[in-house]
């Protein structure tokens, strides 16, 4: 029996998602309380601990409630699709070294296991950009990337148009995802659209895979 109730079916799909969040609690074991609790309705598949302990809250053959409302490369239901990993974490500080080795091994297991390619690693903030910033601006994509388990920009791209190359690497049409697509890649950055957010987006969303 899963330590939280609150899972179901896939609904016919199979995980070709994974979106990574921050628990915005205070500390693991409140995150792990609300997680598990029947009357919140939320849930992940995996809870990573600031230790590197990383604890099954669900199976990952079942839908866990933690993506919401949203959608990616124009599909819904992203719940149905994806796995769902929670990182304790309030959301203003570093995630330290013991729980990013946690969680590298946990994507390495996940992604072989289900055959999800580093593309398809994602935040939670990308596919709902208009209510949601977890993992946030302090979470290491650069260090995923170096070991294949996410992407990142190696070089700059053609100043190509920035709605269409933001579309094809799967952001839902949103005021807010320009900053969205910021907050992952260049959370440093501010004012409007630039040649750089273009650069980025388009070596991203045409690398040669």
């Amino acid at each position: 029996m899963s330590p939280s109730p609150n899972h179901g079916d896939r609904r016919g799909q199979r995980p070709e998602l994974i979106v990574l969040h921050y628990t915005g609690m205070a500390d693991g074991p409140s995150a792990r309380a609300r997680l598990c609790d029947p009357l919140a309705e939320v849930s992940a598949h995996w809870l990573v601990h600031e230790c590197g302990k990383v604890e099954p809250l669900v199976p990952e053959d079942r839908r866990a409630w933690h993506a919401g409302v949203g959608s990616w490369q124009g599909r819904d239901d992203v719940n149905s699709r994806s796995i769902g990993i929670e990182l304790v974490n309030p959301g203003d500080r570093p995630f330290p070294e013991p729980q990013m080795a946690g969680l590298e091994a946990l994507l390495r297991q996940s992604m072989a296991r289900w055959n999800i390619p580093a593309e398809a690693v994602i935040a939670h903030s990308d596919l709902a950009p208009d209510r949601k910033v977890d993992p946030g601006p302090r979470f290491d994509w650069c260090r995923l990337a170096r070991q294949g388990l996410a992407i990142w920009p190696d070089q700059s791209g053609d100043d190509l148009p920035l709605g269409a190359s933001l579309a094809r690497l799967g952001y839902p049409e949103s005021p807010a995802r320009l900053s969205a697509f910021r907050l992952r890649f260049r959370p440093w950055a501010s004012g409007g659209e630039d040649e750089q957010d273009r650069r980025i987006a388009a070596a991203l969303a045409y690398r040669r895979l």
